[in-house]
């Protein structure tokens, strides 16, 4: 065995984990996604910039805003799942720099003076939190349904209008449902994937 992890965890986080399209009425409590949080606040950022926010969306008046920006085909799991992350990228993660980097005043002139290359920095950092952020909610037992159907523009009004945030990913999240998963699509092998130099 080359892994660490044990089959259990490899099929929990890995092989047998799917992307969820239904999910049971069993609600998701603010500490299952507090003990998430506490996992994937590890993720890797350049200069720990950290720049991934999370948006709860619990209430039926925020669904209803919500559902409104989702795809056609988005809606009905996106009004059926009992919790929805909007993934975000903060536009002004450098103002709190300060708290997690000893180098930050260097570091937000050099490299974070300019908005567009914030913008740049913060949506590829906050990319990668977000693929930690699935990776822990399948690590507290649940299913989650991350999609990119939906008005990023209509959302990024809707829920962040003085325009400091930009969403990236809605993510349902929940136990599945009936029927929650499709069947496994095909990846790339090892070998049409991975060269070596």
């Amino acid at each position: 065995m080359t892994l660490a992890l044990d089959r259990t965890a490899q099929e929990l986080l890995f092989l047998e984990a799917h992307t969820a399209h239904t999910f049971s009425d069993e609600p998701v409590s603010d500490e299952q996604i507090r003990a998430v949080y506490e996992l994937v606040k590890y993720a890797p950022t350049a200069f720990n910039q950290s720049p991934l926010r999370i948006t709860l969306v619990r209430s039926a008046e925020a669904r209803s805003r919500l559902v409104k920006h989702m795809s056609e085909g988005n809606r009905p799991k996106t009004s059926a799942a009992p919790l929805t992350a909007i993934l975000s990228v903060d536009l002004e993660f450098h103002e709190r720099l300060p708290e997690l980097q000893p180098l930050a005043p260097a570091l937000k002139d050099k490299f974070f003076s300019e908005a567009e290359a914030r913008e740049t920095s913060g949506t590829f950092n906050a990319t990668l939190q977000a693929g930690y952020f699935i990776v822990g909610v399948r690590a507290a037992g649940l299913a989650a349904g991350p999609m990119s159907g939906f008005d990023k523009h209509g959302v990024d009004k809707e829920f962040f209008g003085d325009g400091t945030q930009k969403s990236l990913l809605v993510v349902n999240i929940g136990r599945p449902g009936e029927d929650a998963y499709r069947p496994r699509q095909p990846r790339l092998s090892y070998d049409d994937a991975v060269t070596t130099v």
